[in-house]
């Protein structure tokens, strides 16, 4: 081999050694003054990023179910929504208690949701410490309006976006029917993306790939689906082994005990053992 040649393969080489650390160094200030390097797989803080819905898109929850906000969400995920909630309203312990929280957030929206509370004097000093609970700008479901903040009301001592609503007949009615739906939990307890366990927070991907409006959802959140599965997750009928069709809890949540209900297994955490 000629010196020309070994020449060559070592730059090439120090190209492709160089090529990984460059993108896994590439800083972003997600908040003023606030540099934040993304991983080679490109999340940051551990959230995968994600764009922003059109406002075209959009239209507005049923009559009543946001909280303090004007709840804005995919046309196709609003359609199942309304049946989501006229399935829990036939439900005496959980009817009319669903509500939504938090529903489309656009990036500037997110910026403030998240930046407003890092910094000196504020509730997290440093942007990591609040990605363990908020999403980045840009890096949130939120923005593609498919996402939903679940509440309950009354709030039965369970403050909104706390795990507390997984105890709840109303939280356990949406882990065992959601998917039906169309809705999964995206960050299940110790979840493979390393995002806290969110009991509330539900993405639309449809009931199947041929659902009204599926077809760009999934391509949405296809990367979450094939790497960081949901769970509660719609699985498909079509779905090849080991992935069979997801056995629909469809037992009300009567008899006894109250709020009891089936769970699909490894939702949510254990009990912690008895003294």
């Amino acid at each position: 081999m000629g010196l020309l040649q070994k020449t060559a393969i070592g730059i090439a080489g120090l190209i492709l050694c160089a090529m990984p650390a460059a993108a896994a160094t590439a800083p972003i200030e997600i908040c003023t003054g606030h540099i934040v390097y993304p991983f080679m797989d490109g999340r940051l803080l551990g959230h995968l990023p994600y764009g922003d819905a059109s406002p075209f898109d959009l239209v507005a929850a049923p009559p009543g179910f946001g909280i303090g906000e004007n709840c804005l969400i995919q046309r196709a995920a609003a359609i199942d929504l309304t049946r989501l909630l006229n399935a829990a309203n036939a439900v005496p312990e959980v009817a009319n208690q669903l509500r939504g929280v938090s529903c489309h957030r656009s990036i500037s929206r997110q910026r403030a949701v998240f930046c407003g509370q890092v910094g000196p004097g504020r509730r997290f000093a440093t942007p990591g410490q609040r990605a363990q609970f908020v999403a980045p700008p840009g890096f949130s479901e939120h923005s593609t309006g498919y996402t939903i903040d679940f509440g309950i009301r009354p709030a039965l001592n369970c403050f909104d976006v706390d795990p507390c609503i997984a105890s709840t007949a109303a939280g356990r009615w949406l882990a065992a029917h959601a998917r039906e739906y169309g809705f999964e939990m995206s960050f299940y307890w110790h979840n493979k993306q390393g995002v806290t366990w969110e009991p509330w927070h539900w993405r639309w991907v449809g009931t199947s790939p041929s659902a009204p409006g599926a077809v760009p959802a999934r391509a949405i959140f296809a990367r979450a689906r094939t790497t960081f599965a949901a769970n509660p997750a719609v699985i498909d009928a079509s779905a090849p082994w080991p992935q069979q069709p997801a056995k629909p809890a469809t037992s009300p949540i009567l008899p006894t005990p109250p709020g009891h209900v089936e769970i699909p297994p490894g939702v949510f955490p254990p009990p912690p053992p008895k003294p």
